[in-house]
């Protein structure tokens, strides 16, 4: 039987239209929640992680952690297990990871115009809340800015509305949720959405790129990969210093996994850019959060440590430091104590309080022994003095991050 998939913007009755679905033809739905728990479960990242895969704001440290790129390499793979069931509504962003060459899939979108979301908003909620029309174009523009930057990341395109994503385009505000329904059930009894020996194979062929990319990121590799009957394709997009060597790594890894026949190498289009692609060393330091606002010093300081392996973004003061620790949570933050407004000693202090887990190094030329103490006491793992030694630096950030390395498969071990 075919699949669908519902993609839809916010207030316009996607629930509604499932449930008449999900009645009326006898289709089960798979929530995204559902997906996101396998993933999770799979990768052992943080549901967090996975699920921020999803919004508009890509972390600051992502071009060094690869998060969100191992988070929809584990989504795909989750996709693609459940894909082989029948009768299924697939509902939310995941839908749009299936590949164009499963042909039994009948892509949806529901969209309405904003006076009517503002109605879908305003109308009352189970608990009888109701939405301003303020707080309504609020979330909107949240979530679509949301949707667009997924399409982006899927398909190149900023309209997640656009036509050429999806099969059916159906304006809610014109049609309502039962018509809506009725026009889902009628698409699907047309025969171009009737599964074939080629459309089963594709199924077949995504769930082997699926589980080829999950593996090629386990070892920190980034690179596209697509399947037909058992030869893989694996595309870099970013250049690549020592290409030969690179295509020779990626097929040692590939070749041996079950379902493979044969392995081939490619450069993308945007091989030429001027990003170098790098392999994610898992056991350097990749979080790394330089709070100094002697900006040459920092800016160097970062270039430095991200030619040892080492990912570090920079800010230069405390409040902007503690806007980064709440979104992205780095692992390690070095910090100078003299600062405008909010200094070292409190960033040190609030961090130690909300986010113990963090490493925090004080690098400062300022400072006492009287700070130093201060420091330590507050629950720093490091004091140093400027300027620093830069392979010294290097030394205690591998340090903090066995350390933090060692407090996790602790915990682990204890749950």
């Amino acid at each position: 039987m075919s699949v669908v998939t519902i993609f839809s913007g916010i207030f316009c009755e996607q629930e509604a239209v499932i449930d008449d679905l999900v009645t009326g033809i006898g289709y089960q739905k798979l929530s995204e929640d559902e997906i996101v728990a396998r993933a999770t479960d799979m990768a052992e990242m943080p549901e967090s992680k996975i699920t921020r895969a999803f919004t508009a704001k890509t972390s600051v440290f992502n071009k060094f952690t690869h998060d969100k790129e191992r988070a929809i390499a584990y989504l795909k793979l989750a996709l693609a297990q459940k894909l082989t069931e029948d009768n299924i509504i697939i509902a939310g962003y995941t839908g749009h990871l299936i590949p164009k060459s499963v042909s039994h899939v009948l892509r949806v979108c529901l969209i309405g115009d904003l006076k009517y979301r503002y109605a879908v908003a305003a109308s009352p909620k189970d608990n009888n809340s109701q939405l301003s029309e303020k707080e309504a174009l609020k979330q909107i523009r949240k979530t679509d800015s949301d949707c667009g930057a997924w399409t982006d990341t899927v398909y190149g395109i900023s309209d997640p509305w656009g036509d050429s994503i999806y099969d059916l385009v159906l304006p809610m505000d014109k049609l309502g949720a039962a018509s809506a329904s009725s026009a889902i059930a009628e698409n699907l009894l047309k025969d171009i959405l009737r599964p074939t020996p080629e459309s089963e194979q594709a199924v077949k062929d995504f769930l082997l790129a699926s589980q080829v990319g999950v593996e090629l990121t386990k070892q920190g590799h980034d690179v596209q990969v697509s399947a037909k009957d058992g030869t893989v394709t694996l595309v870099t997009n970013k250049k690549v210093l020592r290409q030969s060597r690179l295509d020779d790594e990626l097929k040692s890894i590939v070749e041996p996994l079950p379902g493979v026949k044969s392995v081939k190498t490619e450069v993308g289009k945007d091989f030429h850019q001027s990003d170098i692609y790098r392999k994610t060393d898992f056991k350097m330091p990749s979080k790394v959060l330089l709070v100094d606002d002697e900006r040459e010093f920092v800016q160097t300081l970062s270039e430095r440590l991200i030619m040892r392996d080492m990912g570090s973004a920079v800010v230069y003061d405390g409040e902007a430091a503690l806007n980064i620790v709440q979104d992205d949570e780095p692992e390690v933050i070095v910090i100078d104590l003299k600062m405008p407004n909010i200094d070292g000693f409190e960033v040190l202090e609030k961090v130690k309080v909300t986010h113990p887990e963090i490493e925090v190094i004080v690098l400062t030329g300022h400072g006492s022994e009287d700070d130093r103490l201060t420091c330590m006491e507050l629950g720093a793992f490091a004091y140093m003095q400027k300027p620093v030694d830069i392979e010294e630096l290097s030394f205690v950030l591998k340090e903090a991050q066995d350390k933090i390395r060692q407090d996790k498969e602790i915990t682990h071990s204890e749950t």
